[in-house]
């Protein structure tokens, strides 16, 4: 399977440890990445609060350099997929404001037709390769892991632009590959709320209670870490867990794993591959459960 590979900000800025995971996963899963190397931020959401035309012709952009390439755009990041999903929708259900935005594009030579699919990966994993495939290239087992899913908002929100009714496993799809590498996914309420980071700017103290909540409650639900798919999530869950238990007066200790890290684990890279060192809240309890999981074998090519 060949995509165009959108990484977004984050992977290669806050979170670098993301990028070299996913890149080491998708080769494992026989994913040729082909690299939108010119391409521009999505604005996040926070662009399109501001200037939504400028942010959907920024998202166009991206859209028709994959199209050109006839790849679908595969990305790592939660909120790069649900701000392209939107803007997507937008363009493709008004052709006044496609035609529009293509006058914009007209300067570098683009034009956008609304033919490009855009997937994170953890949707390639679950819908394109699927689960049992998946599970072909796992040479650990993780089952001595207790993880709590943590989806975040824009992998889930808003219905209507991220093809939940077509795709109704979306919804679940986290768990079903917690599950897939043999840990137990607990279950919690605020897996699919939001992490706090959209607000942290303006009020730093409630995303840092959000912060606190998600984590604590996770952890006396007996989950010895959190994975996510949304790294600006990674950022605030792991960043700023330690000013959320000071904040709180809760003892948290909770690693958050990237989405590839822990797939990448099950299929028999190292924590230190993985970029496990890199994060704030150390890592120390998962590397011990997978260090009593050695590889059994190498993964399929």
């Amino acid at each position: 399977m060949k995509v165009a590979f959108y990484p977004g900000c984050v992977a290669r800025g806050g979170c670098p440890e993301l990028y070299p995971a996913a890149v080491k996963v998708g080769e494992r899963l026989g994913i040729e990445l082909d690299e939108l190397t010119g391409a521009a931020c999505t604005g996040a959401g926070v662009l399109q609060e501001k200037d939504l035309r400028l942010g959907d012709a920024l998202n166009a952009r991206t859209f028709a350099m994959a199209e050109q390439k006839g790849l679908p755009i595969m990305t790592i990041c939660s909120t790069c997929q649900g701000v392209m999903s939107q803007a997507n929708k937008r363009l493709k259900d008004d052709p006044a404001y496609l035609a529009e935005i293509n006058e914009l594009l007209k300067e570098e030579g683009l034009q956008y037709r609304g033919t490009t699919v855009i997937k994170h990966l953890l949707w390639i994993m679950v819908e394109d390769i699927g689960v049992a495939n998946v599970k072909k290239q796992f040479t650990r087992s993780l089952k001595d892991l207790r993880v709590a899913p943590f989806y975040g908002c824009y992998i889930v929100r808003p219905s209507w632009a991220l093809g939940f009714e077509e795709h109704p496993e979306r919804q679940h799809s986290l768990e079903d590959l917690i599950e897939a590498v043999g840990a137990t996914a607990v279950e919690y309420e605020g897996k699919t709320r939001c992490c706090g980071l959209p607000i942290l700017m303006i009020n730093e103290k409630n995303a840092v209670a959000m912060v606190a909540k998600h984590t604590s409650t996770a952890q006396g639900l007996g989950a010895n870490a959190m994975v996510t798919p949304c790294p600006l999530c990674h950022l605030n869950l792991d960043g700023y867990q330690p000013k959320a238990a000071k904040q709180s007066g809760i003892a948290i200790h909770m690693p958050i794993l990237h989405l590839p890290q822990l797939i990448g684990l099950a299929m028999g890279f190292s924590p230190k591959e993985m970029g496990l060192q890199r994060h704030i809240v150390s890592t120390k309890e998962v590397e011990e459960a997978v260090a009593g999981r050695a590889p059994v074998g190498a993964g399929r090519p």
